[in-house]
């Protein structure tokens, strides 16, 4: 597994080098992109195969076909470290399912660089990669990432990068920072680091060109509910119409409080901020535990 430029063809390395010319075979995501590489690299392979997204499932079975024979088989993907957001996991997983060695040639990240050049935390991180484009799969995604602890980390395509933008302030709010890399160790390389608030205003007048990451910062610390927040919260459950039975674990749900301490503030309520709806045809109020 060779980790290959992510676009200053520069970084790559000289064992990367060494352990392409040493190949038998190469396997690569583009024959084309790959063999531009190594011609700057003064590499001749011996054999290209082409193994992407579309024909991985299918070309597991040549490459360890291969290994079988004693063959030393080298991936690349077009840039960075195959098996993250790009082809690899299954040909990793084949090979040493077959009891074949797997050796990692280690390089260039653009989810490392990002996130280095952010300037978050990153004692601890999430890799989101891509997420889905549309649905309920992207909605919830959108929402684990909003309660995430950790600094988290996105690819994205310029095409898409405005609506991504737009989704990550309605789910985590305005002032979540965020860093918006591009075109990372190229001519044109920027980072820019804001709240996702201006981050959406930047992209409306921009036109965004080349691959982006975004580190996202970790969620806020989350600020304990007082007493005054949890009546707030039953008020206004009341007045949206919920009777006590309704109101009562929804706001525990909402504020993260125990069952108890609301029912207290409740009970101190009385019947306030319920008009004429009292308990309704349930009764009376139940001790929750």
């Amino acid at each position: 597994m060779v980790a290959t430029p992510i676009g200053n063809l520069g970084d790559l390395s000289p064992r990367a080098v060494q352990t392409l010319a040493n190949a038998d075979v190469i396997a690569c995501e583009d024959t084309r992109r790959t063999r531009k590489l190594l011609s700057h690299a003064g590499v001749k392979p011996k054999v290209l195969m082409a193994v992407h997204d579309f024909n991985e499932a299918s070309q597991v079975r040549a490459i360890v076909a291969r290994l079988d024979q004693g063959r030393h088989v080298a991936l690349v993907t077009d840039a960075g470290t195959p098996g993250i957001s790009d082809p690899g996991r299954r040909m990793v997983a084949a090979a040493a399912d077959a009891g074949h060695e797997v050796v990692v040639v280690p390089g260039p990240s653009a989810a490392i660089a990002a996130l280095v050049a952010s300037g978050f935390p990153s004692e601890r991180f999430a890799f989101e990669g891509f997420l889905p484009r549309k649905g309920r799969d992207r909605a919830e995604r959108l929402a684990l990432i909003a309660g995430e602890r950790r600094t988290t980390v996105i690819y994205e395509a310029p095409t898409r990068l405005r609506q991504t933008v737009e989704d990550l302030l309605e789910a985590c709010g305005p002032a979540r920072r965020v860093a918006v890399a591009r075109e990372l160790t190229k001519l044109h390389e920027d980072v820019w680091r804001g709240s996702l608030d201006d981050a959406a205003e930047r992209l409306a007048t921009t036109e965004p060109r080349g691959e982006h990451v975004l580190v996202l910062d970790a969620a806020p610390e989350p600020v304990a509910a007082d007493d005054t927040d949890i009546e707030r919260a039953l008020l206004a459950r009341y007045d949206a119409g919920d009777d006590k039975r309704a109101a009562l674990p929804a706001v525990a749900t909402e504020l993260h409080v125990p069952k108890r301490r609301v029912y207290e503030v409740a009970l101190r309520l009385g019947d306030r901020g319920l008009g004429d709806r009292g308990l309704g045809a349930t009764g009376d109020l139940v001790d929750p535990d």
